[in-house]
């Protein structure tokens, strides 16, 4: 009897400490739809930018990202993002990402013909001021023991 109760006790605690993991919330449909189409990341800012070097998703400096065409397909949540500023290294690449209900815009940067599920890094960004023509992603980022919003600006072509 004894086992019993401790089996039902660990099953109760395995079943009811559910993740709330930013992959693990519902997908916001109205905030993905209006994301869908064309877009140039047009200003990348962040307080400090004079004096901090920020490299964005782990591939270039940030200031490499304005000028950025991304784009984004909201029924399959696909897309992809070009990078071809002057002084930088072109980057091109297909991406994997979504909104959930809690804001969230989450994005894998994808080689080539490789599939999103065999991706393991990815990157958690809040989407804000979201207009038919313009938004924001926010991302957080630690400066000298502060935590610091980088604000990657987007406008629709």
């Amino acid at each position: 009897m004894k086992r019993l109760i401790i089996l039902f006790a660990v099953a109760i605690v395995t079943f009811g400490c559910k993740s709330t993991s930013a992959t693990s919330l519902k997908v916001d449909n109205k905030a993905e739809t209006a994301i869908k189409g064309d877009w140039t990341l047009t200003k990348v800012s962040y307080p400090g930018s004079e004096y901090i070097k920020v490299i964005s998703f782990q591939l270039a400096d940030s200031k490499c990202f304005e000028g950025s065409t991304w784009h984004f397909v909201s029924n399959n949540n696909k897309g992809s993002m070009i990078l071809d500023q002057p002084n930088c290294t072109n980057f091109s690449s297909p991406i994997k990402w979504y909104v959930n209900k809690g804001g969230e815009f989450v994005l894998k940067v994808l080689d080539a013909g490789e599939k999103a599920k065999k991706v393991r890094d990815g990157y958690i960004l809040t989407l804000a001021n979201q207009s038919d023509n313009s938004f924001q992603l926010l991302d957080k980022i630690d400066v000298g023991g502060k935590t610091t919003n980088v604000v990657y600006q987007f406008q629709r072509k």
